[in-house]
């Protein structure tokens, strides 16, 4: 690609991602993208032939985030709920970057057809592998999916509401508290 086109590129994903954080996916047109980026339709489309594509674009960065969360976490010396409690706070921020995107991902899951299925793959291996790390501390057969669409649904209704971080904590707990073998649960 050439300079000034991946310049032109780079502005569009950067100007995107600003919209979309601030006003979510359903609000922004890609008439408006190309405004805000100074770029006229043509460019825009020939980068981003759909909003969806334009999104993906966006979201990429999360997948670095998305490992580092995840090896932050199993690289805890805390007992399984600490180490679940910080990946599902990080995963919650990362799925809540941008307005509407926990439910639109969350509700994309098992879609090979979402434009959002790349992302969605994304979340499924993290949460596989944070089973295949804690497995015989973790209740015998809690998948991915179970935990991807408990976590992303907490995660909807946080951005949709906008919960206290102690009601946030609360209610990931819950979900901590019933994936985790009941011998590694605290105590009340």
């Amino acid at each position: 690609m050439r300079a000034d086109a991946r310049r032109n590129r780079d502005r569009i994903v950067e100007i995107a991602r600003a919209l979309f954080k601030a006003k979510g996916f359903n609000d922004v047109s890609m008439d408006e993208v190309a405004k805000a980026a100074e770029v006229g339709a043509g460019t825009l489309y020939r980068h981003f032939p759909t909003k969806e594509a334009l999104y993906d674009a966006v979201l990429e960065a999360w997948a670095e985030r998305v490992n580092a969360a995840v090896e932050r976490a199993l690289g805890l010396d805390a007992p399984a709920r600490e180490r679940l409690l910080s990946w599902f706070t990080d995963y919650v921020e990362l799925l809540n970057g941008h307005k509407g995107a926990a439910a639109r991902i969350t509700l994309a899951l098992g879609d090979p057809g979402s434009p959002f299925a790349a992302k969605c793959t994304r979340y499924l291996g993290a949460n596989q592998r944070v089973i295949d790390e804690l497995g015989p501390l973790l209740r015998p057969g809690v998948s991915a999916m179970e935990i991807s669409r408990l976590v992303g649904a907490v995660a909807s209704v946080a951005d949709a509401s906008g919960l206290s971080e102690t009601d946030l904590a609360s209610m990931l707990g819950v979900v901590a508290d019933g994936i985790v073998a009941p011998a590694d649960l605290p105590r009340r």
